[in-house]
């Protein structure tokens, strides 16, 4: 990449990343009181998870099925409480699983 484009991008993404956290030190000075805008800020951490994890569980292994496998044994586990750990083992080997019949059926 050629220098001169390269930092000007660099400053602009130094400066929006910037603003995302001082703002609200500027914005809000005094504690937040209300019950609406506590809970929106407690929310955003799990969204932006959410946002930039989602995706890449679904195009990760190149095949959606596959994916959608080890996407649907870890909603169930997380929806049965299990620990993290537990969710992610069973994710991984009901995607193997998947990809292990996916390649049986294409085989034949």
């Amino acid at each position: 990449m050629n220098l001169s484009v390269f930092f000007p991008l660099l400053l602009v993404m130094a400066l929006t990343t910037w603003l995302v956290r001082a703002l609200p030190f500027t914005l809000f000075r005094r504690k937040i009181t209300n019950a609406r805008v506590k809970t929106f800020f407690d929310l955003i951490p799990y969204t932006v998870l959410a946002a930039m994890t989602f995706p890449a569980i679904l195009y990760a292994t190149g095949s959606l099925p596959t994916a959608c496998a080890g996407l649907a044994v870890a909603l169930i586990l997380s929806i049965c409480e299990r620990s993290l750990l537990m969710v992610a083992i069973g994710a991984c080997i009901a995607t193997l699983a998947a990809t292990g019949v996916m390649m049986l059926l294409g085989s034949r």
